[in-house]
């Protein structure tokens, strides 16, 4: 079953009853324990927020609770042998994952106990439509947490019971002809047999045989037991059932697509409940943004998502200020934490970076003035000189420019920057302050923070470069080896029983992939803690630019080498050598190459081309990145959209 958020529900059960109930079968339990309450977390930006709030609430109403990282359906299905073995399980919450499932059914949590409830969070479409309308108490203890879509899909509703529930004519007609025929066999033999008897009466008695008019009657009477037996009549046609058949598939296999955020989903919670903060906001204000800035979600609804969080803002954040320099907004005082709206530059890391390489890094300014020619680079240089910066202050800290310059940079791009066809500079966002701990930063920046923790914080090596040390040269020059807090320099190593050490020579090394298993949970554990610490945040900041330079890097190469193949219907591009590769075959790192090779692409036909050019604008992309370990490729495919903010489905 679904639930529809409170301000749709009109009397029908919401989040809050759902939320309710979690609390009530915990309390009215007699063993609760960690276990009681377990949330299933996908490992992405939105699924930690939306899990860090929920685990909030959870302390605030004392309730113990358990998270696990699911990675993959695979995983999820293990994890669902274990659980099923909890004896204190009441409430499983799935976040992100469990949309295209058919969760009730036995093949899934069918045959768990009918007394432990299924809450689906999921952002992501399409959704299985036994999620939202299988009958039964198995069909209602999965609960689908909605944020209105599922009221639009009567029709699919429709065709979905009828393919489920109804007697079909292409599985049933055989069947029942068979039946039919078998029960005329029958009857005609039963007739048989009476009319034999009455034969050997009438012989007995008259010494004749029947008459003619005797045999009409015994036929009449067979026509007439015959016409009882009817065969069974269809709901729906053949056509019927091609169409809805169709129908379905033309809505499972469309693309995905993504909705409310999970994070958007709590947070609408919280505000019922009247527990809203900073905190909660600033992590729904990361949700919305990590579905944006991933292509996730089109311009036109973020902006419809942005204007809500912008009035909860104002609600709780009453302050005044100067929105001509929103971009480089400082903290009142030592204790300010406050969120506050504001302009953002397309331009990566520009308040931590200095303003050429946010510029050079920028997806956006790239596609545009094509940075990985030659030509492109002089004429990045070419537009900050026409503003009036100087190369030496491009190229120093952002917090160490000239001041005036700083006020006067939106102004200078709002003038300047069309001429080089940059015209969508901008979008509204949201920073947060962090008193005099640190300068306030902005949710796209933490949002890519957090994303470089959960692929990156630790079985990789990556090199970083020191603040204040970028022209040390070879010898004094600031790049090191990054290193996460808490981190062992070599993962954990696994116990391994002796029935997989004995596997056939040249199988996988199950060790390997366990301490694979062990970092990326890792990361997810320090992503998680980093949500609300500014201290783990700056200094991940270091960590998405090395990211950001090893994507330029590959994507320059990419172009340079011409090493990209258009197909008929799209575009693949396959990576097998160079000093990225390892970090490439994270499936997060590879999609964000492929969005930023998306944005490089969008801008090389011109704006005027003919319909067929501009289709091949349009053209997916297909990157697929070799593991040499292992002998496998790690595959990636993002659909191309004609301008920036759309977004197609994938």
């Amino acid at each position: 079953m679904f639930i529809p958020p409170p301000q749709l529900a009109q009397g029908r059960k919401t989040y809050t009853d759902a939320y309710a109930d979690i609390l009530s079968a915990y309390r009215r339990s007699p063993q609760t324990s960690a276990s009681s309450v377990i949330l299933l977390v996908a490992p992405d930006v939105d699924s930690l927020c939306a899990a860090r709030m929920l685990a909030s609430l959870f302390k605030q109403d004392d309730v113990l609770y358990r998270i696990i990282p699911i990675s993959s359906v695979q995983e999820l299905q293990d994890v669902k042998e274990e659980l099923a073995t909890y004896a204190e399980l009441h409430a499983l919450i799935l976040i992100n994952m469990g949309n295209f499932i058919d969760l009730p059914t036995p093949a899934w949590f069918g045959e768990f106990d009918l007394g432990v409830s299924i809450h689906v969070i999921d952002s992501s479409r399409p959704r299985s439509m036994a999620n939202m309308f299988y009958p039964g108490e198995n069909g209602e203890r999965v609960i689908l947490w909605d944020d209105g879509d599922a009221e639009k899909l009567t029709e699919l509703r429709k065709a979905w019971e009828t393919l489920e529930f109804e007697p079909l004519p292409d599985s049933d007609d055989e069947d029942s002809e068979d039946d039919f025929d078998d029960d005329e066999d029958g009857l005609e033999e039963d007739d048989d047999d009476n009319s034999e008897d009455e034969n050997d009466d009438e012989d007995a008695e008259n010494g004749s045989r029947p008459s003619g008019k005797r045999r009409s009657t015994d036929g009449n009477s067979k026509a007439r037991k015959r016409r009882k037996l009817e065969k069974p009549v269809f709901n729906v046609t053949r056509d019927e059932v091609e169409e809805y058949k169709q129908r379905l598939n033309k809505y499972y296999y469309a693309g995905t697509s993504y909705g409310q955020s999970a994070a958007s989903t709590i947070y609408i919670l919280a505000t019922v409940l009247e527990r809203v903060d900073n905190d909660m906001l600033w992590l729904a204000i990361l949700g919305l943004t990590y579905q944006y800035i991933t292509a996730r979600i089109s311009r036109d609804k973020y902006e419809q998502q942005h204007t809500v969080y912008h009035d909860e803002v104002s609600r709780l954040n009453p302050m005044t200020f100067n929105s001509e320099e929103s971009h480089s907004l400082n903290s009142v005082n030592a204790d300010d934490l406050s969120v506050r709206p504001t302009e953002e530059l397309r331009f990566m890391f520009f308040r931590h970076w200095n303003l050429y390489d946010a510029m050079y890094h920028s997806s956006y300014v790239a596609s545009k003035l094509g940075i990985w020619k030659e030509k492109g680079r002089k004429r990045l240089t070419g537009l900050l000189a026409k503003m009036g910066f100087s190369i030496p202050q491009t190229q120093q800290p952002y917090s160490h420019m000239d001041r005036d310059l700083k006020k006067a940079l939106v102004k200078k791009l709002d003038d300047v920057a069309p001429e080089y066809g940059l015209v969508e500079l901008s979008y509204p966002s949201f920073m947060r302050c962090y008193g005099y701990h640190s300068q306030p930063l902005s949710a796209a920046d933490a949002v890519e923070s957090i994303n470089s923790l959960l692929d990156f914080a630790g079985g990789a090596r990556l090199e970083i470069e020191l603040e204040g040390h970028r022209h040390g040269g070879e010898w004094f020059g600031g790049g090191k080896l990054w290193e996460a807090d808490g981190y062992e320099k070599d993962p954990v190593p696994v116990k391994v029983n002796a029935a997989t050490k004995g596997q056939a020579n040249g199988a996988d090394d199950p060790t390997e992939e366990s301490s694979e298993l062990e970092w990326w949970k890792k990361n997810f554990w320090s992503a998680y803690d980093s949500l609300l610490e500014i201290e783990r945040l700056r200094k991940a900041i270091q960590l998405a630019m090395s990211v950001h330079r090893a994507i330029i890097r590959q994507g320059t190469s990419i172009i340079d080498k011409q090493d990209i193949r258009t197909m008929r219907n799209h575009r693949v591009v396959i990576l097998t050598q160079g000093p990225d590769l390892n970090l490439f075959q994270n499936p997060s790192m590879l999609s964000r190459l492929a969005l930023w090779l998306i944005d490089a692409f969008r801008d090389r036909a011109p704006a005027t081309a003919a319909p067929g050019r501009t289709k091949r604008r349009e053209l997916p992309f297909i990157v697929a990145c070799l593991n040499e370990t292992k002998g496998t490729y790690v595959v990636a495919g993002i659909m191309a959209s004609p301008e920036f903010g759309d977004v197609r489905r994938k």
